[in-house]
């Protein structure tokens, strides 16, 4: 039994979890784990992402460059999970915030990874063909609605709540990422602009 949630051990499968999470079936929740150690495994590909890309940056002779990226980077990662485990607290749904952090960080590998091989599959032709630009640009666009629909779906089944709960939490976490990833710098620029003026 799992000390944490009172759940049999049994095998899961994190592929088959995000198949099913990917049409909408709420069962998918179930082939994840519960446990510290299955959520750091989830940030495993998404830290991959800017890694790679810092290692590339640096290899260019920008480290500084490099560096600060990848800790904006582990910035972005981490703020959904640490904002929406406020939220599962404030609702009392924090024991089932585990399960819908880990799924949401495989869900979000899968549509990241599926989006940069959406750019990088057609790059020659897409130099050559304006048209092939527009079509792939338009289909990773409509691969990051999708996404933000299936956040919703997570959070919906993934914590129980209610649909303008649902739609909150996706609202939240994504401005919320998002200024603690750009806010810095508009704010500094902000500044800049004043002192300027």
């Amino acid at each position: 039994m799992s000390p944490r949630m009172g759940l049999p051990a049994r095998r899961t499968s994190v592929w088959l979890g995000i198949a099913r999470l990917a049409r909408f079936r709420a069962d998918g929740l179930e082939q994840f784990g519960h446990t510290p150690q299955a959520f750091l495994n989830s940030l495993a590909p998404l830290l991959a992402f800017p890694l790679v890309s810092g290692l590339m940056t640096m290899l260019g002779g920008e480290g500084h460059y490099a560096v600060l990226n990848v800790l904006v980077s582990v910035i972005a990662l981490l703020a959904p999970a640490v904002i929406s485990y406020y939220f599962t607290v404030a609702w009392h749904r924090e024991v089932l915030w585990l399960r819908y952090a880990i799924a949401f960080n495989w869900c979000e590998a899968a549509v990241m990874l599926t989006a940069v091989l959406m750019l990088l599959l057609p790059g020659s032709a897409m130099e050559a063909n304006h048209a092939v630009w527009t079509g792939v640009l338009s289909a990773v666009v409509l691969l990051l609605g999708y996404w933000l629909v299936l956040h919703w779906f997570l959070v919906r089944r993934g914590l129980h709540v209610s649909v303008s709960r649902a739609v909150l939490l996706v609202v939240a976490v994504n401005i919320g990422t998002g200024l603690l990833v750009k806010g810095p710098s508009l704010l500094a620029a902000l500044i800049g602009f004043v002192r300027g003026g």
